[in-house]
């Protein structure tokens, strides 16, 4: 792997504008929400079009104060920018070095806080275990749990400070960052706390998003209605306690047999709405759950994993998407992979349905343990059908609708946050291609190199 560094030190002279110039290919991903057959449409911008990278009207993108300010031929852009009175001057230079640039990429489903880990699980599955058995056997989300909870603060930032970091090279610039793994009222607020914290601290931006109700804990485990129980605190305590903190702007419910019923999902997730959070689903990943269709039903904005839908939950989403409603389905290939399941989620199915597909990884200590999206879009390749050109849009304006910032980040378009990577390779399709390779060149992050090659 070859070294890095942060570019752009304290006393490092910033200039308001800059310049991406050299690029061999520029994705816009400009339009908004993708779906159906318009799933791979990303506004490709080719400079073979105009002679080369090195081209007088090769494809450029012009950032003025961290907004993106105009992408077009850069002999056509620079005249435009003087037309508007910009100083040329005042612009630094980015060479992409024949590079593709797209959007910076967006991970909207992530567990980034976390203490411990569970290799031992592999194993276990290897030899026949399902992942219910293992949790109602104390081990799986339950082990991170009790890991959590023991953790330090420090202890937890500096976990999610080496993982973003491992995140940003791979040419992520947002992420969703979900709680959960503490499902008492303390330490759901100290994770969602730390994630608002290291969101300030950059450069990658993170969303926080409240999962109290991503397991049942084992201190209402022993009780005859355990999981009502449970679900009567989330109501009564944590809810309010959250809100009031106001570091959560999602709530999320693990919609699955054995975990949360489709009624308890619901009553969680309007309650939360109430308090102005905006619902999410953890749908039916191990078995039709009634996830798919509760979604549709209360206007989710995003249910993840759907791995195994019912036909009724893929007509649900589809009419909403139809109705204007649409509830973006994020998949996580990586997570089917690393389970060894022999179903995916079919994304195809979505796709032709009409139903916007995002992408994310599901990094988690048990079953997605990796923090690179661009190995989850090669998953998307592979085992989902989706095309690279469906995969892109996936994790740059779609993952952003999920995360309901599409109106800021995702895409390349004028207004926008100026977030963007320039990748090693001369277009975006080879960036599944190559799995697991460095393919990052540079990052930008609201208009500042946050990334570089050394």
């Amino acid at each position: 792997m070859s070294l890095r560094l942060i570019a752009g030190g304290r006393d490092a002279p910033k200039l308001p504008g800059l310049l991406v110039v050299g690029a061999s290919e520029v994705v816009t991903m400009s339009g908004g929400l993708r779906a159906g057959s318009d799933q791979g449409a990303i506004g490709r911008r080719a400079a073979a079009d105009a002679g080369g990278p090195t081209a007088p009207n090769a494809p450029a993108v012009a950032i003025w104060d961290g907004r993106i300010i105009g992408v077009a031929g850069l002999a056509d852009l620079e005249r435009a920018l003087g037309a508007e009175g910009y100083p040329i001057g005042r612009f630094e230079r980015l060479d992409a070095r024949g590079g593709a640039v797209t959007p910076g990429l967006v991970d909207p489903h992530t567990h980034l806080l976390f203490a411990g880990s569970r290799e031992g699980e592999l194993e276990l599955r290897q030899r026949g275990a399902a992942y219910l058995e293992i949790l109602a056997a104390g081990g799986g989300i339950l082990a991170t749990v009790a890991a959590t909870r023991g953790a330090s603060s420090e202890t937890l930032a500096v976990h999610g400070r080496r993982w973003l970091g491992e995140m940003l090279g791979h040419g992520v610039t947002t992420i969703e960052a979900k709680s959960g793994y503490g499902l008492d009222l303390a330490t759901e607020l100290r994770l969602l706390e730390i994630a608002h914290h290291l969101g300030r601290e950059g450069p990658i931006e993170v969303v926080p998003t409240w999962l109290g109700a991503h397991a049942v804990p084992p201190e209402f485990r022993g009780r005859p209605d355990g999981t009502e129980s449970y679900v009567r605190h989330l109501l009564d305590e944590q809810l309010p306690g959250i809100a009031a903190q106001g570091r959560a702007v999602a709530a999320d419910v693990f919609c699955e047999e054995g975990v949360f019923t489709a009624d308890q999902s619901r009553r969680v997730l309007m309650a939360a709405a109430a308090l102005g959070l905006r619902p999410r689903l953890h749908a039916d990943e191990l078995t039709p759950s009634g996830g798919a269709e509760l979604a549709a039903e209360i206007g989710a904005t995003t249910a993840d994993h759907l791995a195994t839908p019912s036909d009724a939950g893929i007509a649900a989403l589809a009419a909403a998407a139809a109705d204007g409603r649409p509830v973006v389905a994020t998949l996580l290939p990586a997570t089917t992979w690393f389970l060894m399941k022999d179903r995916h989620a079919p994304a195809r199915t979505f796709i032709d349905a009409g139903v916007p597909v995002a992408i994310g990884t599901d990094f988690n200590p048990g079953t997605s343990p990796t923090p690179s999206l661009p190995l989850a879009m090669t998953a998307a390749c592979l085992n989902l059908r989706m095309s690279p050109d469906e995969v892109l849009a996936a994790v740059t304006i779609n993952a952003a609708q999920a995360l309901g910032l599409a109106d800021e980040i995702g895409s390349l378009e004028p207004g926008k946050q100026a977030d963007l990577v320039v990748w090693k390779v001369p277009t975006s399709r080879q960036i599944p291609y190559w799995p697991a390779a460095d393919l990052v060149r540079t990052v930008v992050k609201r208009g500042e190199v946050v990334l570089a090659e050394a």
